[in-house]
């Protein structure tokens, strides 16, 4: 973690003063990313917090990957759930200037982790049943949600890198949808919750893409548009996490 520490010139506002207290390792992730109607948005996007936008257009991102060596500070990695898949649909806002990610559901195939997630980061973990793996086409993963009491949600793809991997340029829709270092959670009683994290400059790389099924936006009632998604790919970063705080 120390070099991950050391290297923090890239962030937009200096390193947490406390420690961390969680380190992960993020594989083969694909941001899948479509610009949204601002108002479908609203609905999910409450006050204290403001929608983001990158000339004048919202964004909302489908993000599939696997994470492992899953351990909390000074601790080896978590035993049975350090290693599996998630699926993330997020889009972007700001807290008194500074802007962060906002997830709108988060999707996991282990009850437990989900649990541990929903009660310390009050994230909207959801179970679902997750495949991923390579093929002769790239990536393929697929996941189905078989939470009761939530929306159905399937999600199936096969992704690949087709370009050079670089670190996007500040200022570019590459570098705003993907170099955020924080994340929001809204708590009971209309409080607000954030968490630093940190990582290495992205490696991107273009990505080429097949969506067989993405049902993942519908039970929140915002509709992707009709048009091809933009596809970045990074095969592995590893983040460290510091604990939630209530937003001042």
């Amino acid at each position: 973690p120390a070099d991950l520490l050391a290297a923090s010139s890239h962030r937009p506002w200096p390193l947490p003063s406390r420690a961390w207290i969680m380190s992960q390792v993020w594989h083969d992730l694909a941001f899948f990313h479509w610009p949204v109607d601002i108002d479908a948005l609203r609905l999910h996007v409450r006050e204290p917090l403001e929608i983001d936008l990158y000339e004048n257009e919202a964004w909302i991102g489908v993000v599939p990957f696997w994470m492992s060596g899953i351990r909390l500070r000074g601790m080896p990695p978590l035993p049975f759930v350090s290693r599996f898949a998630e699926l993330n649909i997020r889009t972007y806002v700001r807290y008194r200037g500074r802007p962060g990610v906002l997830f709108l559901t988060l999707d996991a195939p282990y009850a437990m982790m989900n649990c541990i997630a929903r009660c310390w980061f009050h994230l909207p973990y959801r179970k679902a049943r997750m495949s991923v793996h390579w093929t002769a086409n790239g990536c393929s993963f697929t996941s189905e949600r078989v939470e009761q009491g939530h929306p159905d949600a399937d999600f199936s793809a096969e992704y690949s890198p087709c370009g050079p991997a670089v670190n996007a340029r500040p200022g570019s829709l590459d570098h705003w949808l993907t170099e955020r270092y924080c994340l929001f959670a809204p708590h009971g009683n209309g409080t607000l919750m954030t968490a630093d994290i940190t990582h290495r400059p992205w490696p991107l790389q273009r990505a080429c893409a097949t969506i067989h099924a993405n049902t993942m936006t519908q039970g929140l009632g915002i509709h992707l548009p009709d048009v091809p998604p933009l596809v970045h790919f990074s095969k592995r970063i590893r983040a460290l996490i510091w604990r939630p705080r209530l937003c001042a």
